[in-house]
């Protein structure tokens, strides 16, 4: 009988700055970075460093076997990070939401209420759906 795997979940949230990290459920593990990437890398630094420096019986019981790294962003780092692979105008076109609202968003000028954040989480998703459903072909 197989392991079952454990979700870590991670909350990303940007800032002035850089990016932080923290784990919603598993006590000890944070990041930072001056991108996604580099904050992905920082938290996995630090599981790493908990199971090196600590006796395994002091690990939290969430790293302990097989777990998964679960990422959710706030909107303003998602659309930081993503915002560099697209333009605001096609995200605009994926979420139905209004270019110059999507740069205040961005820029940490208004967080959106919880309808506007699903608004764009789901747009996002329909656009992800539709790229890994389609094929390319010479």
């Amino acid at each position: 009988m197989s392991e079952v795997k454990k979700s870590i979940i991670i909350n990303i949230c940007a800032s002035q700055d850089h990016f932080g990290a923290y784990s919603v459920n598993c006590e000890g593990i944070y990041g930072a970075g001056d991108t996604i990437d580099e904050v992905k890398a920082d938290v996995e630094n630090a599981i790493a460093l908990i199971k090196k420096n600590l006796p395994e019986d002091r690990w939290p019981e969430e790293i302990k076997g097989e777990y998964e790294l679960e990422w959710h962003y706030d909107t303003q780092s998602l659309l930081l990070h993503y915002g560099t692979l697209m333009s605001l105008a096609g995200l605009e076109r994926i979420t139905g939401v209004h270019q110059k609202q999507l740069w205040a968003y961005m820029h940490g000028r208004s967080k959106p209420r919880r309808p506007q954040a699903d608004r764009i989480e789901a747009g996002l998703h329909r656009f992800g759906q539709e790229l890994s459903s389609l094929s390319v072909f010479c």
